[in-house]
């Protein structure tokens, strides 16, 4: 199973490599970023690689088999990156949309294109899932979730359609919670009624927007003077989030005062890449 990273030249050349480079993946994912940036640093150079989906590390040591010895595996988040890095590195990449892997099975409940468990979790060990919140938060936090995680303008409406939903029976499928969705909110344009939702699930089962930051500033602590940091994100919350906690840093300076974005060629190759945006900094 192989994984199209998104942004790969731009993200090479932002992170200034060379040879003998010590770099951090902090999404490791199926490897494609690692694969191109080993390239890059040579014999010498190493990737350290976090992940705190276990099969994502399992799949990515298969992708990654030739040269393996030359890769860090750590199966952890990357908001622990300072508790096993301990040596400074040269480069720390955070590509934060998730995987295809994870869309394209339903049974990690992630798309509302498939039926599966409601479920959401990257780390399967952790015990708040997208079932737990959908059936046992009150509406009044649904509501608050849905507004501020999935900026979703109907979310009192659909609050109230979960609250309605779940006292007759226990809402335990993705298309379960579809279809009280659409009840509330038809297709306008493109966008799938219950894209907001989801995205506000999926960050808070698994506290994306606080371990994002907890990501950045362990990055800062590991990197070099003059070392690099680039994030990749898919949507505004993150993108708002990384931009502002470069501008407020005293320790980065900005190299993109726009964000990178997919060229047209690039979201005809892979129509998932069309809403990312890349930031770089470097530490002074």
């Amino acid at each position: 199973m192989k994984h199209i990273p998104v942004l790969l030249k731009e993200v090479l050349e932002g992170l200034d490599l060379s040879s003998g480079n010590i770099v951090v993946d902090a999404t490791l994912g199926l490897g494609g970023h690692t694969r191109q940036i080993l390239d890059r640093i040579g014999p010498a150079g190493k990737v350290i690689g976090f992940d705190k989906d276990e099969r994502n590390i399992k799949l990515a040591k298969e992708n990654l088999l030739e040269v393996k010895d030359r890769v860090e595996f750590v199966y952890s988040s990357f908001a622990h990156i300072g508790d096993y890095v301990k040596e400074p590195v040269d480069a720390v990449l955070f590509d934060l949309g998730f995987s295809s892997v994870h869309v394209d099975d339903p049974e990690r409940g992630f798309s509302f294109m498939y039926d599966g468990p409601l479920d959401m979790r990257y780390d399967q060990d952790q015990a708040l899932s997208a079932e737990t919140i959908v059936n046992g938060w009150s509406k009044e936090d649904l509501i608050e979730l849905f507004r501020k995680m999935g900026e979703e303008e109907y979310a009192p409406q659909i609050a109230r359609a979960i609250f309605d939903a779940r006292r007759k029976e226990r809402i335990t499928r993705t298309l379960q919670l579809v279809e009280v969705i659409e009840t509330v909110v038809h297709r306008h344009g493109k966008q799938h009624p219950a894209t907001k939702v989801f995205q506000a699930l999926r960050i808070a089962v698994n506290d994306e927007l606080g371990e994002v930051e907890q990501g950045l500033e362990s990055a800062i602590k590991v990197l070099k003077t003059d070392g690099r940091i680039a994030v990749i994100t898919f949507h505004s919350l993150e993108d708002r989030l990384v931009k502002r906690f470069f501008k407020a840093s005293d320790e980065l300076e900005v190299l993109t005062k726009k964000p990178i974005k997919t060229s047209s060629n690039e979201i005809k190759i892979n129509p998932r890449a069309r809403s990312a945006k890349l930031r770089i900094a470097r530490k002074r």
